[in-house]
């Protein structure tokens, strides 16, 4: 039996929780005044993203790639009362819409937005994280995950997206497709890493959960 992956997104999206209110109408600005909106996590995700979150009640969360702001809303459901989310992008013109939607948002105190080279941010960071979201650009995940792994401690969670990549990663990649290689590599260094527990999922365009031993 053939099986539309379309349909089988939108009966999982029908059976999870909703989106609210401001999400819908960030997912609707985003698909008006973006060229990619595509790069939006989305219902399904994000809904993934939240339960995720408030399962282990981080105080602090890095995310590095903020887009729209998207899934920087749904990580902070789960903070703690004191706790903090920093984001980190370079994109001057998605970064207008996140911020407009973090300060229409409960949680606009807790998240901190950071513009600049997510490389030379991450070191000057002087907290230890509980959670981190890697979805930016792919040549550096693996750059990425070396930057943050001394700041998690013991139990700490990096969720790794796009591992996927539209599928390319299943197939041999050719020698200009940087993307693609990059990502191969990246998942690669992560399955052979005795230092955490990983499982990576068909979600989307596929999801890395990797915890910190």
């Amino acid at each position: 039996m053939d099986i539309n992956l379309d349909n089988v997104t939108a009966y999982c999206e029908q059976h999870s929780d909703s989106e609210d209110d401001l999400l819908k109408e960030l997912a609707r600005q985003t698909h008006l005044k973006t060229l990619k909106p595509r790069m939006l996590s989305g219902h399904l995700q994000g809904v993934f993203l939240s339960m995720m979150s408030q399962l282990i009640k981080p105080t602090h969360i890095l995310e590095i790639g903020t887009f729209t702001g998207y899934s920087a809303l749904c990580l902070a459901k789960g903070l703690t009362e004191n706790g903090k989310l920093i984001t980190l992008d370079n994109d001057p013109e998605t970064s207008v819409i996140a911020k407009d939607f973090f300060s229409k948002s409960s949680y606009k105190n807790k998240i901190e937005f950071i513009s600049g080279d997510a490389p030379k941010i991450i070191p000057t960071q002087p907290y230890t994280f509980d959670l981190v979201f890697i979805d930016a650009d792919k040549k550096n995940y693996a750059l990425y995950y070396d930057l943050v792994f001394d700041k998690l401690k013991s139990g700490s969670l990096i969720i790794a997206d796009n591992v996927l990549w539209s599928g390319k990663v299943l197939d041999l990649a050719a020698n200009d497709d940087k993307d693609t290689l990059n990502m191969q590599a990246f998942n690669e260094k992560v399955a052979n890493d005795p230092r955490v527990e990983k499982v990576m999922l068909p979600l989307r365009d596929g999801i890395t959960l990797i915890r910190k031993k």
